[in-house]
């Protein structure tokens, strides 16, 4: 049984928390008496103490995140009503800033605010020896990254079979928008290289081809992105595939040159564009070319095999509702693969606090924080655009209406899938759990009534789509259509003919 155990609740299984194996990689002689029990946030808080409480440790150590910290704190709450002997640890960046006045924090015997592998060490040394510190709080300090063991050989062969791994060759951010706990850094520091790479190799070794990287600037220094992909253009195959996140309007020649050498499903790059207007970068510090981006994203998409998922972010400070329409036009014109259309949050410790007066913002008390209004969007608008938000998911990034979503767009993207989402509210109720027939036949129907659709044009992208989306069986509302019969007719003449082995 182990003395110390680090555990978290993670948002799904095959997520995997890089936090605790870093904690784990460097408690030193602590080590072998310590060991990671990950959990979803799907579980039921009693079951996950059943399964702590088994394994008998001195101290737990738990990773509290914006997406768990309700269940963590139910978790929590537990342990300390059944074994309060046990000395319970928080970490994390919910726990890291404002940590005073959460309730989490008051159940709990410590909490390490910032990054924890060296002050978990001598906490735990301490608290083994017998000689709890008085200090509820510790404020840490950040270790040179020379300092720390990495912490990739803790991954398992569960791990790498049957989750995300993720992996950094940098901390920190040089940029200071205010929305983010990145612009809490004073830079990004990267880790030495060549133990990096040495790290990775050892992964590939062992079979991972899925590598998530999950550092915030990976191009901010293009001699070390250059020698980080040139790793992986020496290793590649059929099953590599990497994720980035990109700065917009940071694309040297050099760098397009060795993006170009990667086949199709090999990259991804998360890139961030978050508001193209820029009144409201200012606000928000953040720096960022908009024509230098635009000409990056257009170029990538035209001359790359690389997977763009973007980023925008609705209910920032003074942006209207236009504002941002217009951002996503000028996005939906680039032809991304993906728009992530976020609601803004109002993370612990992140600067965006600083205009709650001025701007009027009004946030759920409650995680994950989000806006609820401000001083130019009112509650109706905001819930307006989680609908659009979680219906975009549906039908613009799920790629099961890749022939049908241009005809929904038009050309006024924004107005027209505003109007389209509003309308599927209406008639579902819900922005969950819709069957995909249900789905496709209230699209048709909302096509047809509300954006002026040609029906021919429509139903034979939707036919296009459903086909592809592997759903059997007829589609129902299309069944008393000419164009369905026909090709309805086509399929069952082939399939005679197949019957009785004639020619197609």
């Amino acid at each position: 049984m182990p003395d110390i155990l680090l555990s978290t609740l993670n948002a799904r299984y095959n997520h995997s928390s890089l936090g605790l194996r870093y904690l784990l990689a460097n408690l030193g002689k602590f080590q072998a008496n310590a060991s990671i029990l990950e959990f979803t946030i799907a579980m039921r808080p009693i079951d996950i103490v059943e399964q702590i409480l088994a394994q008998q440790a001195k101290i737990v150590g738990l990773g509290v995140y914006i997406w768990n910290s309700v269940e963590t704190t139910e978790v929590v709450a537990l342990l300390k009503a059944l074994a309060p002997e046990i000395y319970i640890v928080l970490g994390g960046p919910e726990v890291s800033y404002e940590a005073e006045e959460q309730a989490i924090v008051h159940l709990a015997d410590y909490v390490i605010c910032g990054s924890g592998e060296i002050n978990f060490r001598e906490l735990c040394g301490q608290l083994l020896e017998g000689n709890p510190p008085p200090e509820k709080i510790i404020r840490a300090i950040s270790p040179p990254l020379d300092q720390l063991q990495l912490p990739y050989a803790l991954y398992t062969d569960e791990d790498l079979q049957n989750r995300f791994v993720y992996v950094e060759a940098s901390r920190g951010c040089p940029f200071k928008c205010e929305f983010c706990l990145s612009a809490l850094d004073k830079t990004a520091w990267p880790f030495e290289l060549e133990n990096f790479l040495t790290a990775m190799d050892q992964l590939w070794q062992r079979g991972l081809r899925h590598f998530k990287f999950v550092d915030r600037t990976f191009n901010l220094k293009i001699t070390t992105t250059l020698a980080i992909l040139d790793f992986f253009l020496a290793r590649l195959d059929e099953k590599t595939f990497l994720h980035f996140e990109l700065i917009p309007d940071h694309l040297p020649e050099a760098l397009k040159t060795k993006i170009q050498q990667f086949p199709a499903g090999s990259l991804q790059f998360e890139i961030g564009i978050q508001t193209f207007n820029p009144e409201i970068q200012k606000i928000i510090s953040r720096k960022q070319d908009n024509a230098k981006s635009e000409e990056n994203l257009r170029w990538l998409r035209e001359q790359s095999h690389a997977h763009l998922h973007t980023d925008l972010i609705f209910g920032l400070p003074e942006e209207t509702l236009d504002s941002f329409a217009q951002g996503f036009n000028r996005l939906i014109a680039l032809n991304p693969h993906e728009i992530q259309v976020g609601i803004l949050k109002r993370l612990r410790g992140a600067p965006i606090i600083r205009h709650t007066q001025d701007s009027q913002m009004v946030y759920n008390p409650r995680p994950p924080y989000n806006i609820l209004k401000n001083s130019v969007i009112d509650f109706t608008t905001v819930q307006q655009m989680n609908r659009f938000a979680r219906y975009w998911d549906m039908i613009g990034n799920s790629g099961r209406f890749e022939q049908t979503r241009p005809l929904l767009l038009g050309d006024n993207p924004f107005a027209r899938f505003w109007l389209l989402s509003e309308q599927l509210y209406q008639r579902s109720q819900q922005t969950h759990q819709i069957a995909l027939p249900r789905l496709f036949k209230l699209v048709h129907e909302i096509a047809l009534e509300h954006l002026q659709i040609p029906r021919d044009r429509l139903e034979k992208a939707l036919l296009a789509d459903y086909a592809k989306t592997g759903q059997k069986g007829a589609i129902p509302f299309l069944e008393g259509q000419v164009l369905y019969q026909e090709q309805k007719g086509v399929k069952d003449a082939r399939h005679q003919r197949q019957r009785r082995n004639l020619p197609a």
